[in-house]
């Protein structure tokens, strides 16, 4: 058994390398995202859309992993941009439907070549990339799957 100094260092903690590189992936799509006045959370949730459309607020959520606390003022920012518009339903005005404006549409060509850039902004080849990803698919399935 390793001793309780070398099992408490930092440089030893999961959560610490994922917290480091999730923060530093997040900053580094910074000046890719401000000409559209996206946050790093406003791209992945246009990401969703632009994947599937006209989707209720819930489904959004689950995709994304995000709670409604989080997912509402995120919304409401991107309505207020025009990228989105939010529609109440006629049956259960508690159910919200996102759907893409024309703007929003419009937006995908723009970020169209954002992950190359980010490619090229980590400095790791793509054939680095594509095994680094997949093994992080696996861990969040992994990880989603004990809960």
């Amino acid at each position: 058994m390793k001793n309780i100094d070398e099992l408490l260092k930092l440089e030893n903690q999961l959560c610490f390398a994922l917290y480091v590189s999730s923060k530093e992936i997040i900053r580094k799509y910074k000046p890719f995202l401000e000409p559209m006045h996206l946050t790093y959370t406003g791209y992945i949730t246009m990401l969703a859309l632009w994947e599937k459309d006209n989707i209720s607020v819930k489904e959004l959520g689950s995709r994304l992993t995000l709670d409604s606390g989080t997912l509402t003022p995120l919304l409401k920012k991107l309505e207020s941009l025009s990228y989105i518009e939010r529609i109440r339903s006629n049956d259960d005005e508690r159910s919200v439907r996102i759907r893409l404006t024309e703007t929003g549409h419009a937006l995908k060509k723009q970020a169209a070549k954002i992950p190359e850039n980010m490619v090229c902004s980590t400095g790791l080849s793509p054939e680095k990339l594509a095994p680094l990803l997949q093994s992080l698919h696996s861990f969040m399935n992994d990880l989603a799957n004990e809960s």
